[in-house]
């Protein structure tokens, strides 16, 4: 003799059989009503739930599929600044010129020029009042491969960070992360020439990290982390590369990113994140002139 089983009916639609039980409540659900969770199924009220307890990110600017203008303008003075030095130095394979001597980041040295029979050396660099340098270094490149590998990394960290965050934010933390960088490099290795927007770059780089952590049910971007880990291991193992500039560069990134997020979630106010981003590149800035004036002065 058998025993009979009974038929356990879906809550929302009790004419339905039930398949499964939500994996958050218990409560029986037909086919219609599951949705995929991480372990099992869930029904549509405790998927709803589980999204309003989520980071809530407004960027009421997202505008999917529209141009990335600022860094597409980014791009374009980069390649500027490359065609100058160029024509100037008379190769696209490595710098040289005034442009190049007078906009590299240097924190203090000296331009050896050759006057009549005789060699005249001029101290330049940040700490000689040339503070430009803290953004112009940003902006020039020692080749064509230099260039365009990191032109090629800012336009697709670009194309997804600018429609998320708005143009203006996406511009005062690219201008954050430069000067983060250029800190990093003044502390590290003050004496040395360096340029390349590398550092900014690494910054777009921690601040997707902490858009993809912090948003991850409103943010649709790329997981980045292997690319993180992969370019900090060319860094420390590739002679030549500006580690204080790659380092300052990420960690600004992350914070200053994760700290404009956090505040796109309390005050729906582009301004507020772009006001953020400015006075952490002015602190930086300040930060660079210390750092370039102790090391060219130092205590003893």
């Amino acid at each position: 003799m058998t025993e009979s089983v009974p038929i356990t009916t879906c809550y929302r639609h009790p004419d339905r059989r039930a398949g499964v039980s939500c994996q958050r409540c218990g409560r029986p659900i037909c086919p219609s009503c599951m949705v995929q969770a991480s372990v099992g199924f869930q029904c549509p009220e405790c998927v709803k739930g589980a999204a309003k307890t989520s980071p809530v990110v407004r960027f009421g600017e997202i505008r999917h599929g529209g141009r990335p203008v600022v860094t597409l303008g980014l791009i374009a003075l980069n390649v500027v600044a490359m065609v100058v030095v160029g024509v100037q130095a008379g190769s696209f394979m490595e710098g040289g010129g005034s442009f190049w001597d007078n906009g590299v980041l240097v924190g203090y040295g000296e331009l050896r020029e050759v006057v009549g029979l005789r060699v005249v050396s001029t101290p330049v660099g940040v700490a000689e009042g040339e503070w430009y340098r803290i953004i112009t270094g940003g902006f020039l490149h020692s080749g064509l491969l230099h260039l365009g590998m990191n032109m090629l990394l800012l336009y697709l960290l670009g194309a997804q960070l600018e429609p998320l965050l708005g143009r203006v934010r996406f511009l005062t933390l690219y201008l954050a992360c430069l000067v983060a960088g250029s800190f990093g490099v003044l502390l590290v290795s003050p004496t040395a020439v360096t340029v390349g927007a590398s550092g900014a770059i690494f910054g777009l780089m921690g601040a997707a990290l902490a858009a993809q952590r912090l948003a991850p049910h409103r943010v649709a971007l790329a997981n980045i982390g292997a690319l993180i880990v992969v370019n900090l291991l060319i860094t420390f193992a590739v002679p030549n590369i500006s580690v204080g500039a790659h380092v300052g560069g990420l960690v600004a990134g992350v914070v200053v990113g994760a700290l404009v997020i956090w505040l796109d979630t309390k005050v729906a106010s582009e301004w507020l994140g772009a006001a953020v981003c400015l006075a952490v590149a002015a602190v930086l800035f300040v930060g660079c002139l210390w750092a370039a004036d102790h090391w060219a002065n130092p205590i003893l």
